[in-house]
């Protein structure tokens, strides 16, 4: 779109008129008016002249305006002493300027054919510079839960063997060694993995080092130096909402794809993929949000800036259809450089870990818990036992108040600084640790307690491994029947640490399906973190002891126990809540075909 500038132009009017008035013989004398007009007002210029009869007139009107007025000119002619003969003519200044105040200025200006082309030629050049680095990869891995039965006719599902899948994603070379990073989740589980390169180059790949709870791996693939391309990394620190965020990997299996947008956002508590941890409670600190279009395949991938620095790698989408809706997110590219290393050194990372669960302070949970609505902070809820926290005498919530219709955990500390720098939400917490602290470091917490400050030394110590996802119980393949849990076979020490007696067998609850057969039984899961052995695991939930009066020992047992039974069949379990026996009928669900 053009602006035109606001500047006076001549503009000239020329009027032919032809008249008929009979018995008149006078000399034309044409008068010549000049006037000048401003955007808020008309301007008229009159001309009186004498004529003749059947004679033409031209009368020349000059004025100066600008380009956003309508100017009119009106020209009275006095034929005879009893008659008046008037013409009027509009005259547009400029074809596209009307009599309006003068617009506001765009709030984008409009870009040039060489600014445009400027820009295209910088795309052009990000793709051809970062593409030879961007790999998809192909992986093998065993459908989850059941040794799911592909429909093979002839055999029983005795007969055949653990059904497999396929999937893929983005990677990305980190060094001319053959080390690729992507993301954790698109390698898990994998019993074989496989990388294509941009040049179409296929080669078989191992897993290196994986850390679940920043969701990045490192695989190394077998092909010579002079192949690899690595990428050159940047500073997501350095990052503000508005810069250019380009996408380039593997969406739905379509090799080599950019996608462009902005930073949206920054500073994103970007929650793990389902299952990643069990209890699903930690998340990546400082994630970038982008409306560059990521799509099921682009994990792993990159997120570039204009200078073809790798800023952050793709990782996961909020999408009620599966696909892009414009807000995706990636890891930050400093905990990228801060994790990548240790993993092709060590083969896994070590975060800090504190040992609380918590909530960040809103004026409604501040009054439920009896502090000053303007009150910020995390507030406790639980200390993880044997914790760093626990050490050092961080106090949990001991009671519960409803807010938002929900009871909530209240009365524990309130941390209001680590080290000095002010915390306002769990969000800044959890960023202060992962930017600033490793695994042994001393840090100050200042919390408040009974309305006094206080502050208390903590030793961070390395994050507990995350319990490895149980597989659901029940069927996978379509209409075999479900029970709608994830459980996990007691030991000892898991049992010990529910108060129940270390030779007690059964399976503990880990999570309930919303709307499944055990959730509209009444079947509970565990909500409790605790560490066992290094490992951080989820107690409290039902234990289940028997089925239909059979006992279950392992959760192999009720898995078998499950499969026999049929869709529609209820059930009778024998559960332990809360160190007492009752019982629970549950009516088993049907598997449903994959969408």
């Amino acid at each position: 779109m053009k602006h035109f500038p606001r500047i006076g132009i001549a503009l000239v009017i020329v009027l032919a008129l032809v008249l008929s008035v009979p018995s008149l013989a006078q000399t034309p004398t044409p008068t010549a008016a000049q006037t000048t007009g401003t955007p808020e007002m008309a301007t008229t210029a009159t001309v009186e002249t004498t004529v003749t009869p059947e004679m033409a007139i031209t009368a020349t009107v000059e004025m100066t305006v600008t380009p956003e007025m309508t100017t009119t000119a009106t020209m009275k002619m006095t034929v005879t002493p009893e008659m008046t003969t008037t013409a009027t003519l509009e005259a547009t200044a400029a074809a596209t300027a009307a009599m309006t105040p003068t617009p506001a200025p765009a709030l984008i200006p409009s870009m040039s054919p060489g600014a445009l082309a400027a820009f295209q030629g910088a795309l052009r050049g990000i793709y051809q510079n970062v593409l030879p680095s961007v790999v998809s990869i192909q992986v093998v891995q065993q459908a989850q839960g059941l040794n799911a039965q592909p429909e093979i006719p002839g055999q029983s599902p005795n007969q055949q063997g653990p059904q497999f899948q396929r999937g893929q994603g983005s990677g990305f070379v980190w060094d001319t060694e053959g080390h690729i990073v992507t993301n954790n989740h698109v390698v898990s589980g994998a019993t074989s993995v496989s990388v294509q390169f941009s040049d179409g180059t296929v080669a078989s790949a191992t897993v290196v080092g994986v850390d679940p709870d920043s969701d990045l791996a490192v695989i190394k693939a077998d092909v010579a130096a002079d192949m690899l391309v690595p990428v050159q990394m940047g500073s997501s620190s350095d990052l503000m909402v508005g810069d250019l965020a380009i996408a380039i990997g593997n969406p739905f299996g379509l090799e080599g794809t950019m996608t462009v947008g902005i930073v949206s956002a920054l500073g994103r508590m970007v929650p793990l993929e389902s299952g990643a941890t069990q209890s699903g409670s930690y998340s990546i600190p400082d994630g970038i949000q982008t409306d560059a279009a990521i799509n099921p395949g682009n994990s792993g991938g990159v997120l570039v800036n204009i200078d073809s620095q790798v800023i952050g790698v793709t990782q996961s989408i909020i999408s009620p259809a599966g696909a892009s809706a414009g807000i995706g997110f990636a890891v930050p590219g400093d905990i990228v450089k801060q994790v990548v290393p240790v993993l092709i050194e060590t083969g896994s990372y070590q975060h800090p870990w504190l040992g609380i669960s918590g909530l960040s302070l809103s004026p409604e949970i501040a009054q439920a818990a009896g502090l000053p609505a303007g009150m910020r902070g995390v507030l406790v809820g639980e200390v993880v036992p044997g914790s760093p926290a626990d050490a050092a005498g961080v106090q949990g919530s001991s009671r519960e108040a409803q807010v938002y219709g929900q009871n909530l955990s209240v009365g524990g500390d309130v941390i209001i600084a680590v080290n000095g720098q002010p915390v306002n939400n769990f969000e800044d917490l959890l960023a202060y640790l992962s930017r600033n602290t490793k695994v042994g470091d001393q840090i100050q917490l200042t919390v408040l307690r009974d309305g006094k400050e206080m502050n208390l030394t903590v030793t961070l110590a390395a994050r507990p491994s995350s319990q490895a996802q149980t597989p659901p119980v029940g069927g996978t393949a379509p209409g075999t029947p479900i029970l709608g849990i994830s459980g996990l076979s007691l030991s000892p020490a898991i049992a010990q640490a529910m108060a129940l007696p270390a030779e007690q067998q059964g399976v503990l609850v880990q999570s309930v399906v919303g709307g499944g057969p055990a959730d509209e039984a009444g079947l509970q899961g565990s909500f409790k973190p605790v560490v066992i052995a290094g490992q951080r695991i989820m107690i409290g939930g039902d234990v289940i002891t028997a089925m239909d009066g059979e006992a279950v020992p392992s959760v192999s047992d009720l898995q078998s126990m499950v499969r026999a039974a049929q869709p529609g069949q209820t059930v009778t379990l024998t559960v332990l809540r809360d160190g007492e026996e009752v019982t629970v009928e549950v009516t088993l669900g049907e598997a449903a075909a994959a969408q």
